[in-house]
């Protein structure tokens, strides 16, 4: 039987700009280029973070369908870890148009709260974005669950 020994190497890949990441209008503007990929699936992202809200990556989780997209926590936390974070916000996008969030939407961001206090990594928000603020109701683009008082 052969026994393997996994490594891990940090390497500058490149520096970006120095954004903090501190409000749903910030990560939604980060994100935005990644769900135009596939604007008419549900795509969710994580963007881990250092300690000031600075990006250090961001991760696509799932990608799924017109309506819907699975999330688990397992992957969720894989790349937290790998990437080292202090703290990270989840968002994904509504090919809808309309950002208001769903009983699902509600459902894993409850779900994460409880791995977010096991494994001490704070999320700063999640955050559901949609390609055109002229869809939404309110005009914003984005519904924030820190806002609305889910988190």
């Amino acid at each position: 039987m052969r026994v393997y020994e996994a490594k891990m190497v940090y390497s500058l890949v490149s520096l970006g700009e120095d954004v903090r990441l501190d409000r749903p209008d910030k990560i939604a503007e980060y994100l935005r280029s990644a769900f135009e990929e596939n604007p008419m699936q549900e795509a969710f992202y994580c963007i881990y973070l250092d300690r000031k809200n600075h990006p250090l990556g961001r991760h696509l989780i799932t990608l799924g369908t017109a309506t819907g997209t699975l999330v688990s926590p397992r992957e969720v936390f894989r790349s937290a870890f790998l990437a080292n974070a202090v703290g990270f916000c989840i968002a994904h996008n509504h090919p809808s148009g309309d950002p208001a969030s769903s009983s699902a939407d509600v459902h894993v961001t409850r779900s994460l709260r409880e791995a977010d206090k096991i494994f001490q990594i704070e999320r700063l928000d999640h955050v559901i974005v949609v390609g055109d603020a002229k869809a939404d109701p309110l005009t914003r683009g984005i519904f924030s669950f820190r806002e609305a008082g889910y988190l």
